[in-house]
C-alpha cells in the first residue's frame, strides 16, 4: 500500500481547500493511506468551505500517526491564526513546519511520497526562511546537492538548467559542469523514476535563432555545442531554437527537454498542460511532487479552486513509487 503525505502549503491560500478536494477524489482504503499535515483549525475552516467526503482522525503525536491503522489522518501541527488571502509570517512558519514534518514522515515509511500544496515566497521571507522555494527546502532536508526542478504532464517532461534567477544572470550560470550535472540527474531520474531505459534528451539554445553564429550571442558556440558533443553518449541533442522547437512540436520526439531559463519552459508547458501540470523534484532520495500553480490568494475562501493539478500530482507520485520499487 502507498502512503501519500500532503502538506497544507500556505494556509492563507487555496492549499488546504484543494487537498480536501483531492482526498475526496482519490480516497481508496485498499490502495493508499493518506496523511494531511495541517493545523486543526485550518483544516476545520477549509472543511467548512469544501465538505470532506471521507472519515478521518485528527492526531498530534508523530508516532501515533506512524502506527495508526486509520486510512486518513490529519496531523495537527498546532492552531494558528488565519489571514485568508494574504501572506503572513505565521503562514510562512506553518508551511515550513509542514514541510519538515512531511520529510520526517516519508523518511520512516516505505512506498511513500509527499504532495506539497503551494507556498508563498513572500511568507517565507516574512518568516525569515532562507529558501527560494520548496524545491531547495527539500534538497536541504535530504542533503542533496544535485537536483532538478522538473515539470511533468502527459504531453512533455522538462527541466530547468537555472531556476529562479534574474534573466541578466542566466548567461553567467551556463557551464559544461552545470549542464553535465543536469543531464546526469535527469537521465538517472528518467530511467529510475519513469522506467525509460535509454532516454533521449533535447536541450534548448539560449539566444534567439541560437545566436546566429555569434551575431546575437555566443553561448551556443562557446558552451552549448561543445558540451553537447562531449555528452553525445548521453543521448543529448541540440541546441534547438526554442520557438521553432515548440512550434513544430519537436518536444514530442524526446523523452525530456532541458530549458536554460524559467519562462523558456514554463510558458509552453503551461500552455500545453495548465490544469494538469505537475512539479517534481528530480534527484532526491524521497518522492516530492506538487501542483504546478501558486497559492491563488485572490480566490482563497471562495471554494472555487480546482484540484486537477494536485490530482495529477498524486497519479505521477504513485507511478514513481511503482517504478522505483521495480528499479531499485
Amino acid at each position: 500500500m502507498n502512503t501519500l503525505v500532503f502538506t497544507c502549503g500556505d494556509i492563507n491560500g487555496i492549499g488546504p481547500e484543494i487537498v480536501i478536494k483531492t482526498i475526496n477524489k482519490i480516497q481508496n482504503p485498499s490502495k493508499r493511506k493518506i496523511i494531511f499535515i495541517c493545523p486543526s483549525n485550518v483544516f476545520e475552516h477549509a472543511a467548512s468551505i469544501t465538505n470532506p467526503e471521507f472519515e478521518f482522525k485528527i492526531l498530534q503525536n508523530f508516532n501515533e500517526v506512524i502506527d495508526s491503522k486509520k486510512n486518513i489522518i490529519i496531523l495537527d501541527i498546532g492552531k494558528v491564526k488565519l489571514n485568508v488571502g494574504q501572506p503572513t509570517k505565521i503562514s510562512g512558519l506553518t508551511s515550513a513546519k509542514a514541510i519538515e514534518e512531511s520529510y520526517k514522515l516519508i523518511s520512516n515509511i516505505k512506498r511513500s511520497a509527499v504532495i506539497t500544496a503551494p507556498i508563498s515566497k513572500t511568507s517565507f521571507e516574512l518568516a525569515s526562511i532562507n529558501y527560494p522555494g520548496q524545491t531547495e527546502f527539500y534538497a536541504s532536508l535530504t542533503n542533496t546537492k544535485k537536483y532538478l526542478m522538473m515539470f511533468l504532464s502527459n504531453k512533455m517532461k522538462a527541466v530547468l538548467l537555472t531556476i529562479h534567477v534574474p534573466i541578466k544572470k542566466v548567461s553567467s550560470l551556463i557551464s559544461f559542469e552545470k549542464i553535465k550535472d543536469c543531464v546526469d540527474v535527469l537521465e538517472k531520474s528518467l530511467i529510475k523514476d519513469f522506467n525509460i531505459k535509454s532516454p533521449e534528451i533535447a536541450i534548448l539554445g539560449l539566444n534567439p535563432h541560437n545566436g546566429e553564429n555569434g551575431r546575437i550571442g555566443n553561448e551556443e558556440n562557446k558552451i552549448l555545442i561543445p558540451t553537447i558533443k562531449k555528452l553525445k553518449k548521453n543521448n543529448l541533442f541540440g541546441p534547438y531554437v526554442s520557438d521553432a522547437f515548440f512550434g513544430n512540436k519537436n518536444y514530442k520526439d524526446y523523452d525530456a527537454i532541458i530549458g536554460i531559463y524559467h519562462d523558456q519552459i514554463l510558458i509552453p508547458f503551461k500552455m500545453l498542460s495548465f490544469d494538469y501540470g505537475v512539479n517534481y523534484t528530480a534527484g532526491l532520495p524521497i518522492i516530492r511532487v506538487s501542483p504546478d500553480h501558486g497559492t491563488a490568494f485572490d480566490i482563497a475562501d471562495f471554494g472555487i479552486a480546482k484540484p486537477s493539478s494536485m490530482i495529477s500530482a498524486v497519479k505521477w507520485a504513485e507511478k514513481i513509487i511503482s517504478n522505483r520499487s521495480k528499479n531499485e
